[in-house]
């Protein structure tokens, strides 16, 4: 059984309907990408798959004792607020050292729990997110454009961080983003959303289609090439990558000046 199932989903916001028969599904294990246009649902859709929203019309049908964990697009503190990491990880109620200790190592961020929040650059801080949402060992996992504000190399190392979660944990994963050049490279399928469904499949397959170029044009094919090679080059010096999502490599020297070693986060 999926995960998680939408059938037929429509929702309203404000008088106006934001998605009209919406239908997906998301597997343990699997990585699944939404991209779309500003203003094309795609934050409502995850809204309603949490159940902040009731859709119109339509259901969302989740497994049974399906936990979820939510990494949202950014999260606003005091900066003048004295807490540490390890605290904010134990709010409301305080955890054992250890269990985050474990959250803060899947998300690539061990031994900052004694850091201050204030402290964090902001990629250190969406891996903070994450670790939070990692806390309860979800079967799913949402990300709300969770790399919003990083910088191209910022968000290729977020995501490869996701990656390695997956691996790790099993659970199917959920994103919502707007940065082509970097998340269809780390899916296993995208799904092209403008108020309904566009079209939907594996990365190069949904890149070529009219529906999505109608929206996006052509104009991300080499930066998908560039980012695919630099991540496969970095897996090269690890333990390889275990989908190909059959992404052509870049053409020409510019990819060798993307490569190097990722910007301290």
């Amino acid at each position: 059984m999926s995960l998680i199932r939408v059938e037929g989903v429509s929702v309203r916001q404000g008088g106006a309907r934001v998605l009209h028969d919406v239908s997906l599904s998301v597997e343990r294990g699997e990585i699944v990408t939404i991209v779309g246009p500003n203003g094309s649902g795609k934050s409502t859709l995850l809204k309603t798959l949490i159940g902040a929203l009731r859709p119109e019309s339509g259901r969302v049908v989740r497994a049974e004792g399906l936990r979820i964990g939510y990494v949202p697009q950014t999260l606003h503190i005091d900066p003048t607020l004295p807490i540490t990491v390890a605290r904010f990880l134990g709010l409301p109620v305080r955890i054992a050292h250890a269990r985050a200790a474990e959250a803060l190592s899947r998300a690539g961020l061990p031994d900052v729990g004694g850091q201050q929040m204030s402290e964090l650059s902001g990629g250190q801080f969406q891996r903070v997110l994450l670790a939070r949402a990692l806390l309860e060992t979800p079967d799913l996992l949402l990300l709300d454009e969770a790399t919003q504000g990083l910088d191209q190399r910022g968000s290729a190392s977020f995501y490869r961080q996701i990656e390695e979660v997956r691996r790790e944990m099993g659970c199917g994963i959920l994103m919502v983003s707007h940065e082509l050049h970097v998340v269809m490279s780390a899916s296993d399928r995208v799904i092209c959303l403008n108020g309904h469904v566009c079209c939907e499949g594996r990365p190069e397959v949904v890149a070529s289609a009219p529906e999505y170029r109608a929206l996006f044009g052509t104009g991300t094919e080499g930066a998908l090439a560039l980012y695919r090679h630099e991540h496969d080059h970095s897996h090269d010096h690890s333990h390889g990558h275990p989908h190909d999502h059959g992404l052509a490599h870049g053409r020409d020297g510019t990819q060798d000046g993307a490569r190097g070693r990722e910007a301290a986060e």
